[in-house]
């Protein structure tokens, strides 16, 4: 499984942005409807934390610190998993991977993904 991260960029506090994961075509519609999908992003000291994570009935888990603010979702058709972004803080900046957990079931812990993107730089200025 190959995962290509896209749609990073620079923002000022309180914007948004959508970013999104797309998996190689090999894999495209079996990926996605049948496995969890997620986003991390560095944590100093914790390797990567889980952000946001869909598993293989369409449910949601979000870290605490995103609640309210961020929406995991997908196309199974287009092979495509999405993060869209709203109200933006600075410490919000960082590289965001998507992951594909092999599993059904949704976690947002890291280290039970499989396969992963290379990540798209996100950035919020104050």
């Amino acid at each position: 499984v190959q995962l290509v991260e896209s749609g990073g960029g620079s923002v000022q506090s309180g914007g948004s942005l959508k970013i999104s994961c797309t998996a190689s075509s090999a894999t495209i519609g079996y990926t996605y409807s049948r496995y969890s999908m997620g986003w991390f992003r560095p944590a100093p000291g914790k390797g990567r934390e889980g952000v946001a994570a869909i598993g293989r009935d369409g449910s949601t888990v979000y870290a605490d610190s995103v609640k309210g603010r961020f929406v995991i979702s997908r196309d199974v058709a287009k092979a495509t998993l999405y993060l869209q972004m709203d109200s933006l803080k600075p410490e919000d900046t960082a590289i965001y991977y998507c992951a594909d957990r092999g599993e059904p079931l949704k976690t947002l812990e890291a280290r039970l993904y499989k396969h992963w993107g290379q990540g798209t730089q996100v950035t919020v200025s104050s």
